[in-house]
């Protein structure tokens, strides 16, 4: 097993220090510890989240600050000519990762050398507690592309040579939000191939209200992402209805949206 792989978190200054410190003990207390953590400073922090920051005497955190605040694409794009190994781990600022969430994935791309991205799905929780947990099916495909983004972005771990092959993240604001659906098309596109663990590895902290983050530009988004993403994996014709569909949720009443939403979950 090859135990070195490298976190990749970008913070800024909206992040809450309590959550950013809950990211970072989840990240130092796996059962296989990272031989790096990546943390880009997206513009200026708060004081407050700078003291968290100045809180941890470990030679792992690597802090890189940038002068303005880029936006999480090109703050990761960044982040990424600082990894070091072969293995890159995504980390959200204010989640948490399962104590054996690096241990399990690392351990799975060694073994399947075939695969080039792993995921898992996330426990979704807020202040008051759990209240959604997602599900996984195994290798994804292809056609796993049409119903959505197939795999869960914060909790992944994807080799380098992957990211370094279709240029990391793309920046084009027509993909904001949508980056990580974005980059899973360019990756199956270039011949990589990944997998969905079946049981969660991550704590998502979110929002119950899953309508005040999918607003209008966001579905308009994912449908241009759709468009562009089916052409590039060469799918059927017949698929791209599928573009349509983050059109017609943007139009759909809020509280339909939520029961659906819930029951992809």
């Amino acid at each position: 097993m090859s135990p070195n792989y490298s976190v990749l978190i970008s913070v800024y200054y909206k992040e809450r220090p309590i959550y950013l410190k809950s990211a970072l003990d989840s990240v130092l207390n796996q059962t296989l510890p990272p031989s790096e953590i990546i943390l880009i400073k997206d513009g200026p922090l708060t004081v407050e989240l700078e003291k968290v920051l100045s809180s941890y005497d470990t030679n792992l955190l690597k802090i890189i600050p940038l002068p303005n605040n880029l936006g999480l694409s090109k703050a990761l794009n960044i982040g990424l000519k600082h990894c070091s190994y072969e293995f890159v781990a995504r980390m959200d600022g204010d989640d948490r990762s399962l104590p054996h969430r690096f241990e399990q994935e690392v351990n799975f791309l060694d073994e399947h050398p075939q695969f080039a991205i792993v995921s898992g799905p996330m426990i979704y929780f807020d202040e008051n507690g759990v209240f959604m947990k997602g599900r996984g099916h195994g290798e994804v495909t292809k056609r796993s592309f049409i119903a959505g983004s197939p795999f869960c972005h914060a909790p992944c771990l994807v080799r380098r040579e992957a990211y370094e092959a279709v240029g990391g993240y793309s920046e084009d604001k027509k993909l904001l939000r949508v980056e990580d659906y974005h980059l899973w098309f360019k990756m199956y596109a270039a011949g990589y191939k990944g997998y969905m663990l079946k049981e969660p590895i991550y704590e998502m902290r979110d929002d119950r209200n899953a309508t005040v983050r999918r607003n209008w530009l966001t579905r308009r988004n994912e449908a241009y992402v759709r468009y562009i993403g089916y052409k590039m994996l060469g799918l059927p014709v017949w698929t791209y209805v599928y573009c349509l569909r983050p059109l017609v949720l943007a139009a759909m009443p809020h509280r339909l949206y939520e029961y659906l939403h819930k029951r992809k979950k």
